[in-house]
């Protein structure tokens, strides 16, 4: 199977990079002297700062393997050479939400850049996916927690 690629800038790469050295080079070594500590404390059975710490330690290597894996994905995309005839990573998308009969802009980012106070969400996302290869005019559907949204797209520019 194909993987897919996964568009990021470069300051959105750069950001996933330094949590994962983070997670790899600090926050691993010190959840591993607490197993450490705790193993000689003798009895595992019933330790359970033992427990919590090797509970924190696969979850951190979860998150660990997610990164190193959106990073195998990633390709740099510089955000000045996308034109503004489709809806693509960068650009601002204006939608007309047809239910709502209200417009929404959404900019869209790569993963870990995603921020919906600021309108910018993930071009992984299911709104992300629907919109991406759009044109001014066509409609899309959404599915979401409460059913569907249908969006029409009514603007495309730089963001």
């Amino acid at each position: 199977m194909a993987t897919d690629r996964i568009p990021m800038s470069k300051e959105g790469y750069e950001k996933l990079k330094a949590q994962l050295d983070k997670y790899k080079n600090e926050d691993m070594p010190r959840i591993a002297q607490q197993i450490a500590d705790a193993r000689g404390e003798g009895d595992l059975s019933e330790n359970a700062e033992f427990d919590a710490a090797v509970e924190a330690q696969g979850m951190l290597q979860a998150r660990i393997n997610e990164l190193q894996n959106k990073l195998s994905q990633a390709f740099i995309v510089d955000k000045s050479t996308v034109t503004t005839e489709r809806a693509a990573f960068g650009l601002k998308i204006r939608v007309l939400d047809l239910e709502e009969n209200e417009e929404e802009d959404y900019i869209l980012v790569g993963p870990g850049e995603e921020d919906p106070d600021q309108d910018k969400i993930p071009i992984t996302g299911p709104i992300g996916q629907a919109l991406v290869g759009k044109q001014i005019g066509e409609q899309v559907e959404v599915p979401v927690p409460r059913g569907k949204r249908i969006l029409k797209v009514v603007g495309i520019s730089h963001a």
